[in-house]
């Protein structure tokens, strides 16, 4: 039933001139349907990562310690004024090599996808920190008076005021910020990671049909920033605080 459902599909599509007939094929099928696997495993383990790399990075950069916040500002200037497609050929293919040889082993414990997972969170995660750290300096100065007047600590105030306040205050820029990084993910076929990137340029370099799969990846990238948008969305308008954007 599906082969047929399959069948009538591709002949529809043929006669716009699009060729869809490697759905077909049970390995190209097969090989397809992965890649949109590990592509939503990216942005699955990419999101969480790079907020909370941006929650710890902001902690720093507000910090009071000369000694922790330099060093962290310079990192963030580093990283998000150089290319993340650089970034990721540096780590897979220079940090990676070092991890190796340190370790003595013939290959890095650390995957390919995880490589990718964790320079696109760090990446991402620099926008989220300067986001946040403009939210951080937007909350009143009345409110922090009012929290050492309570005498809470300085790392009190951070986390459960001024970070809690920050995120709402930032949190269309986050949004913004997670919508592109769920495309970024698509570099992981610059390294051979198998998202749907990849695995369309191997079958399209065998059955000559680029401008389908082109589509179907537009598509698929398509919904997944819509639905990371409209949840954005629902948080902006659950979270929303009484008197501000009204």
């Amino acid at each position: 039933m599906v082969h047929d459902f399959l069948n009538e599909l591709v002949a529809f599509f043929k006669v716009l001139g699009l060729n869809y007939s490697f759905v077909l094929d049970p390995i190209d099928r097969a090989a397809f349907l992965s890649g949109m696997v590990v592509s939503l495993e990216l942005c699955i383990l990419t999101i969480p990562f790079s907020l909370l790399a941006g929650v710890i990075i902001t902690a720093a950069l507000t910090s009071q310690m000369r000694w922790l916040s330099a060093p962290v500002g310079a990192f963030v200037e580093l990283v998000r004024n150089t290319p993340t497609l650089v970034q990721l050929y540096c780590a897979f293919l220079v940090l990676n090599m070092l991890i190796s040889q340190q370790l003595g082993q013939g290959s890095s414990p650390i995957s390919p996808l995880m490589w990718v997972v964790l320079v696109v969170s760090i990446h991402k995660a620099v926008f989220h920190a300067e986001a946040l750290r403009a939210g951080v300096e937007a909350v009143p100065s009345i409110t922090l008076e009012a929290s050492r007047s309570m005498a809470f600590s300085r790392r009190q105030i951070f986390w459960y005021v001024q970070l809690p306040l920050a995120t709402r205050f930032a949190l269309p820029s986050l949004i913004n910020n997670l919508v592109d990084l769920v495309k970024m993910t698509a570099i992981a076929s610059a390294i051979a990671v198998g998202d749907v990137t990849y695995q369309s340029i191997m079958i399209w370099s065998q059955r000559d049909n680029v401008l389908e799969l082109i589509l179907l990846i537009l598509i698929y990238f398509a919904v997944l920033t819509w639905l990371v948008s409209k949840a954005g969305r629902w948080l902006e308008n659950h979270l929303r605080m009484p008197g501000y954007g009204q």
